[in-house]
């Protein structure tokens, strides 16, 4: 397979036919998650080994990972893509509404207040509870992809995936036990995590964002580093 690769790295077409081919399976595995969204499956699996084209291309041996580990992810990132230009991929009207409000109080309420309003008061303002317009802003929020470039010389490209699969295999199990211990947590317990450790805020800034006094946020914080030193075990 190995040298397959190689010889399709250089533009041997013939080789690169024999890869999609012995693949297909593994284009099709990918394909069914995606049936009964309106296209045929034929059309998905022609995206999808648009996908594993890329994935011959960019594929690296230093990676460590099969060939295969590293492909499913960029065939179902072709598809989800296709998917989503295309409109199949929605998010609800409803929280754009919600959203596109929030936006315009907090612009007011930040030239009536001389400051950025919480998230509470923007709330309030809409008449809705914190934890609807905390999931409606999440869900319209711009999300990085693995495709990502993120080649800083402007020359060749690399995607965020590349990166991610540079890095040690202890660093990556490591960051999947943490994600499997998040993804245990309630929705403000997730915030405050984020607020406090991946964007370095203060509980007292933290505490405005969400509307709640500081000793809420900090009683909060260690609760939930007790019960992800818990489930660290369990994911690890």
């Amino acid at each position: 397979m190995f040298d397959l690769i190689e010889k399709a790295k250089q533009g041997d077409k013939a080789a690169l036919e024999k890869i999609v081919k012995n693949n297909s399976g593994l284009v099709w595995s990918v394909v069914r998650r995606f049936t009964g969204r309106g296209y045929e499956p034929d059309d998905l699996y022609q995206i999808g080994s648009i996908g594993l084209i890329k994935a011959v291309r960019r594929f690296d041996l230093s990676y460590n990972v099969k060939f295969s580990t590293y492909a499913v992810p960029m065939i179902t990132g072709e598809i989800k893509r296709f998917l989503r230009d295309d409109g199949m991929i929605k998010v609800s009207r409803h929280y754009k509404e919600i959203t596109t409000k929030a936006a315009a109080v907090s612009l007011r309420l930040a030239s009536e207040y001389m400051r950025e309003p919480t998230m509470g008061e923007i709330a309030s303002e809409l008449g809705i509870d914190i934890y609807t317009l905390t999931e409606a802003m999440e869900a319209c929020a711009p999300c990085d992809s693995i495709y990502k470039t993120v080649s800083e010389d402007g020359k060749s490209e690399m995607y965020l995936l590349d990166k991610l699969l540079g890095e040690d295999d202890a660093v990556l199990a490591d960051k999947a036990a943490l994600k499997c211990a998040l993804d245990s947590l309630a929705e403000r317990e997730r915030a405050i995590i984020a607020y406090r450790y991946f964007m370095d805020e203060t509980q007292m800034k933290v505490a405005s964002r969400l509307g709640i006094s500081q000793v809420q946020v900090s009683r909060i914080e260690k609760k939930v580093l007790t019960h992800l030193r818990e489930n660290l075990k369990d994911c690890g």
